[in-house]
């Protein structure tokens, strides 16, 4: 079945990256058609049926509400995405309450844009794949699934929530009651979430904690949101106005943690561990190298090289003629001593010898 969007905007470059954007999805069914102005747009729906049209907010000539109106008088079905570089809450108020299907600032969050397209024009989603079994027949999922719905549904009924969702850690909506006020915004919000769960797990760890007790509040803007951990791998969102007031938190709170338990249940009959257990090994002492063991035998065994048997050699010789000189030396001292250095004077054993001296031969 062919589905026609068309695409607005005063900007050329803008409309190429859109055309460049859809194109990314590679469905043949998809066909594209584009308008600089208000009238240009105008033309292009009376010739074509107009399942989608994606238009800036501000036009030459009109607005984009005004030109949604009157594509809507020509094709009453047509879903209406807006894109807009203004920030202007009243004008983003405007835009949602002109019954738009989804808003993105500029620049375009790429992932929630397309997901926006699908959705709008009822394609099978890429981003949020359905994960309710493929086939009609009951299966024991089902009721399941059913049950983890009616969850939600009441507790979204009890507290006035506008939209409750059970995530798990790919990103995914297992289960959801409702609808956030911006539901273009749907990807990146739940993908920013999931980051926010997965440093939970480690903070926890860090913490060295048996189980997950983490709650995140956020106040005012759209919606107040509430965003606390199931399992490891699960988490609510529950999304409303005046839940995180002053008055109302604590009963929020309560009622989510009851909620939480709840949904635990529901998720450890289908088999998830519903709690967090981290299994830490203690750190192992480094290994003690012992030396290496000296063969002491070996090493007197040893026959030196021939290089050092020489300078062996050599020392034990310089040693001997050492000894040898010290010798001569000390003897000729010795003989020195005994003659006088005065060649007129002889010394007193050369008397005795030549029997000058009396009573001595």
């Amino acid at each position: 079945m062919i589905r026609n969007v068309l695409l607005v905007d005063d900007q050329r470059d803008i409309l190429r990256l859109l055309r460049s954007t859809l194109e990314t999805l590679k469905n043949k069914n998809i066909q594209i058609y584009e308008a600089q102005s208000g009238e240009e747009a105008m033309l292009e729906s009376s010739r074509h049926k107009i399942d989608l049209l994606v238009t800036d907010y501000k036009l030459p000539g009109m607005s984009g509400v005004e030109l949604m109106h009157k594509v809507r008088a020509r094709h009453a079905e047509v879903k209406v995405i807006f894109i807009t570089g203004m920030t202007d809450r009243k004008m983003r108020d405007e835009m949602l309450n002109s019954g738009a299907f989804g808003i993105f600032d500029k620049p375009i969050p790429m992932a929630d844009f397309l997901d926006s397209v699908e959705r709008g024009l009822g394609l099978v989603q890429t981003i949020f794949p359905p994960e309710l079994s493929p086939t009609n027949e009951a299966t024991e999922e089902q009721p399941q699934q059913t049950k983890l719905s009616d969850l939600l549904a009441n507790f979204r009924q009890d507290f006035k929530a506008d939209a409750v969702f059970l995530l798990n850690e790919r990103g995914l909506i297992n289960a959801r009651t409702g609808n956030l006020h911006d539901p273009s915004m749907e990807v990146s919000l739940i993908s920013t979430l999931m980051a926010i769960h997965n440093t939970s797990l480690k903070v926890a760890k860090h913490n060295h904690q048996e189980s997950i007790e983490s709650y995140h509040v956020f106040n005012g803007g759209d919606h107040d949101l509430l965003f606390i951990p199931v399992t490891p791998v699960y988490a609510l969102l529950v999304a409303g106005k005046g839940l995180a007031v002053e008055e109302q938190i604590l009963d929020t709170v309560r009622g989510l943690v009851a909620l939480r338990g709840q949904v635990g249940k529901a998720l450890t009959s289908l088999g998830v561990t519903g709690q967090l257990k981290f299994k830490t090994a203690p750190l192992a002492a480094p290994p003690v190298v012992a030396p290496p063991k000296k063969n002491t035998d070996q090493l007197a065994k040893a026959t030196p090289a021939p290089e050092m048997e020489a300078l062996l050699k050599q020392a034990s010789g310089e040693k001997a003629k050492e000894k040898s000189t010290n010798d001569f030396w000390e003897s000729a001292a010795h003989d020195l001593g005994k003659k006088s250095v005065n060649p007129e004077v002889i010394s007193l054993e050369e008397a005795k010898k030549m029997g000058i001296i009396p009573g001595e031969q």
